[in-house]
């Protein structure tokens, strides 16, 4: 047998009984048993498939997930991997043409809703809508609604992209259990669920004859240039996030990046004289015309609405009311999100704003005393026996309910869903989603225009001007600082592990001498956690939370490299897939050899981020990464030589400890070609401090710092960054070895003073290039509230099953731990 089929034997039944209400339409297989009409096309192959092919498929997909670096959050979960399930939610070209006209329709209406809801209000005057559901709905922004009888609503086209969350009943009828018009998300899901599902089953997908989705990305981008008031030539459009721990932080970058839009935070925008402008350093703005918004209206403006928001823009509102931005959607739009605008239906109690799980938990008399307590903020939905998919699950096709995200798009005058979505199947208890599914919509005609459109309007022509905000420039700062710093502790925690071997049960020898040694300058970066070696190893590799370990570092620079993920290639993420599949293999293997080959799993994949930064463009982001990657190498470096050289061990110890600090500083060759294998202080210090010539000495690095400092927008040849690193990198190319080496006791009182003020000169150049660099201001502070709020209230929940949480995020800002 194989996975379709037994799939169909286990579903034999027209559909599905439930214990306690109807069966459930099955998107696969019919009431005969045999196919649905959308998978008879793909019979062939796609009965063939296996279990061995569903675990390959499975774990391919798992993979190239985490190569891609997909993560999604649950509301108050930390970011995890983005799951999606390997058989595809497939629709014919019948079953989607009504489904389509439908879409489109609610769109034009909702629309038309807002226009009214924000100007004359007649649905309210009329009686049409009881005015305390709309009113008393918190997606209701009155700062931004009509001013006076007869006034024009502030933006006539307030609707420009809508999300639809579908679901068939029973009877296989498609039915509307939400609507997301606040801030849509998980059309970037969406792209990255097909690019995935492609390539793990390519012949699946060739014999499908289905829409791609890419066309509908350009007329994405075009609508949004086209949306900017007046009649610009070259507007500039940016896409307004809540930050790296928005719940769907990925979604709202992979738009940008593919869009070709600066994904943009609250803190990067300023209002002046009522427009709105883009920092880009030094006192130079740049102004904005379009915000495609990913941040709730509640929170986009602390001057007019919540006080105590740090992710929007005081000012945004009045921006907003005079005409001179257009944010996509418009502020206020959030209020279609209030089921009690649907037709009333058989009742399911649940209130107009947030999650109606709370509400389920209580006894039936607390729910009618709330009730009556409120009335209007309560509706009544009808509960559905959603639709079921095959799940690959455990071994086998399970069936799981489904629910179908959609989306529209207003282009060319008229409102265009696109062919198709992002799919959501949920677990056993149907209230958690468990996986995602790509969706397959099938051409009528091979011939057919993908998403229907034969070209896309045109967008402008004229080059834009690439911008690089301060608070960018300090992640890349960072993302070059912390990759160095856990490259260099992998390289001293394999040379520490190789003596460790060895030795770790003679203390007395000269290999544990020097083992202690190795010990001390590790504790020195990153302290000492367990008298067990195994188990410091371990910790040094996979606990994030210990300042100065390689997972520590590397958590880090994911963060940092999440925050300008729209900036960076997709190769960048491979790099930490490497990361994680080398932390499975060492949770699987107890042996200490794992350690080795961890860690240099785990160097692997940071190395090959330095092919991903030489094919960057060699702009203020570039010589930022270089700048702080080439910082903390000369950090690095003078703490290993401060814990390894400056005290005299007896030669046999020397000898082995300058060996291994050769190794860890990656210069062990060239040392040898160099002295043919004679290890003496004198000659590594010459190659590690002076030697112009050698990438890993400090001399090497600090000409690096003032090369990349150099080129940035702000220097000018005499700023404090500039002359810092040129009076001491003039002091290292001056410093005699000889004096460095020279024996006071059992010291090297030189070496040591050296090394102690060049400690303190770094890092007194490391802050002076962030004050003139990356500062471009006070952080930002709360207009109300004086406690910074802890988190954000997700989405509501819709009908049975939640459908995805849209983009919230804690309001606390981050920071650089152990910098």
């Amino acid at each position: 047998m194989t996975v379709l089929r037994d799939y169909a034997a286990a579903t034999s039944q027209p559909t599905l009984g439930d214990p306690d209400g109807p069966g459930r339409f099955d998107e696969v297989v019919g009431p005969d048993g045999s196919l649905r009409p959308a998978w008879k096309g793909l019979a062939e192959l796609a009965v063939s498939l296996t279990p061995g092919d569903m675990y390959r498929a499975d774990s391919d997909i798992a993979r190239f997930l985490a190569d891609d670096g997909v993560t999604y959050a649950r509301p108050g979960d930390r970011q995890g991997p983005w799951r999606l399930d390997p058989v595809p939610l497939v629709i014919d070209a019948r079953t989607w043409a009504p489904l389509e006209k439908g879409l489109a329709q609610r769109a034009e209406l909702f629309n038309a809703l807002l226009v009214d809801l924000y100007g004359d209000q007649r649905l309210l005057a009329e009686g049409v809508v009881p005015p305390a559901v709309v009113l008393g709905h918190g997606g209701f922004t009155r700062a931004v609604a009509r001013r006076s009888l007869g006034e024009q609503p502030i933006d006539p086209r307030p609707l420009v992209f809508s999300a639809t969350d579908l679901a068939r009943d029973a009877a296989g009828e498609w039915r509307v259990i939400g609507d997301r018009a606040q801030a849509p998300s998980g059309l970037g899901y969406a792209m990255e669920n097909r690019r995935v599902i492609s390539r793990v089953v390519p012949e699946l997908y060739r014999q499908a004859g289905l829409h791609r989705m890419e066309p509908y990305f350009w007329a994405l981008r075009s609508a949004l240039i086209q949306s900017a008031n007046g009649d610009l030539a070259d507007p500039r459009v940016v896409v307004l996030s809540p930050g790296t721990h928005s719940e769907t932080a990925y979604d709202q970058a992979f738009v940008a990046s593919t869009l070709g839009f600066p994904l943009v935070q609250g803190s990067d925008l300023l209002i002046r004289d009522g427009w709105v402008y883009l920092r880009q350093g030094r006192g130079r703005m740049e102004r904005v015309d379009v915000i495609l918004r990913r941040v709730d209206a509640a929170w986009s403006d602390p001057l007019e609405l919540r006080g105590e928001s740090q992710l929007g823009v005081a000012g945004l509102v009045e921006a907003v009311r005079r005409g001179r931005v257009r944010v996509v959607n418009g502020l206020g739009s959030g209020v279609l999100e209030n089921p009690g605008l649907a037709p009333y239906l058989p009742l399911h109690v649940r209130p107009i704003d947030g999650p109606s799980a709370e509400l389920e938990r209580l006894p039936t008399a607390k729910v009618i005393e709330r009730i009556l307590d409120e009335p209007h903020r309560y509706v009544g939905q009808e509960r559905l026996p959603f639709s079921q998919v095959p799940t690959w699950r455990s071994g086998a096709a399970r069936p799981r309910p489904v629910t179908l995200r959609t989306f529209a798009l207003r282009y060319g005058g008229s409102y265009r869903p696109l062919v198709g979505g992002l799919a959501n199947v949920y677990d056993d208890g149907g209230f958690r989603s468990s996986a995602s599914k790509d969706v397959w919509v099938l051409k009528a005609d091979p011939a057919d225009a993908d998403q229907g459109l034969a070209e896309v309007m045109s967008m402008t022509a004229a080059r834009a001007v690439a911008v690089t905000v301060p608070r960018v420039l300090e992640d890349l700062f960072w993302v070059g600082r912390y990759a160095e710093r856990a490259e260099d502790m992998l390289r001293l925690l394999i040379v520490t592990h190789t003596i460790s071997e060895d030795f770790r049960t003679s203390p007395g020898s000269v290999g544990g001498a020097s083992l202690a040694v190795l010990l001390g300058t590790i504790g020195r970066l990153a302290g000492r956690q367990f008298d067990d070696l195994d188990a410091e190893f371990r910790s040094l590799l996979t606990d994030a939370d210990r300042v100065g370990s390689v997972a520590h570092s590397i958590e880090n620079l994911r963060t940092a490299l999440t925050d300008v993920r729209d900036q960076l290639s997709a190769d960048t993420w491979r790099a930490f897939g490497v990361v994680e599949r080398a932390h499975e293999a060492l949770a699987a293997n107890p042996h200490s050899h794992q350690v080795a080959d961890t860690a240099g799993r785990i160097l692997t994949g940071v190395l090959s981020l330095q092919g991903v930064f030489a094919s960057m463009m060699r702009d203020d982001g570039w010589h930022m990464i270089g700048a702080g990657r080439s910082l903390e190498r000369s950090l690095q470096l003078v703490h290993l030589l401060r814990s390894s050289t400056t005290v005299r061990r007896g030669i046999d110890v020397d000898r082995t400890v300058l060996n291994a600090v050769l190794e860890s500083a990656e210069s062990s060759v060239t040392h040898r070609r160099r002295y043919r294998g004679y290890v003496r202080p004198a000659g590594v210090l010459e190659l590690l401090v002076v030697d112009p010539d050698n990438p890993r000495s400090l001399a090497f690095s600090l000409a690096e710092v003032r090369d990349h400092v150099a080129a940035l927008p702000a220097s000018t040849g005499s700023t404090r960054p500039e002359r810092l690193v040129e009076n001491l990198l003039a002091e290292v190319e001056d410093q005699s070895v000889a004096e460095l080496v020279a024996i006071g006791g059992v010291n090297r009182p030189n070496l040591e003073s050296f090394l102690d003020d060049t400690l303190d000169r770094l890092a007194r150049l490391g802050e002076s290039v962030e004050d003139l660099h990356l500062r471009s201001g006070p952080p930002p502070r709360s207009f109300g509230a004086l406690a910074i709020v802890d988190s954000l209230p997700a989405e509501p929940a819709t009908g049975t099953i939640p459908a995805i949480t849209e983009p919230l995020a804690d309001d606390a800002p981050g920071t650089r731990e152990g910098a």
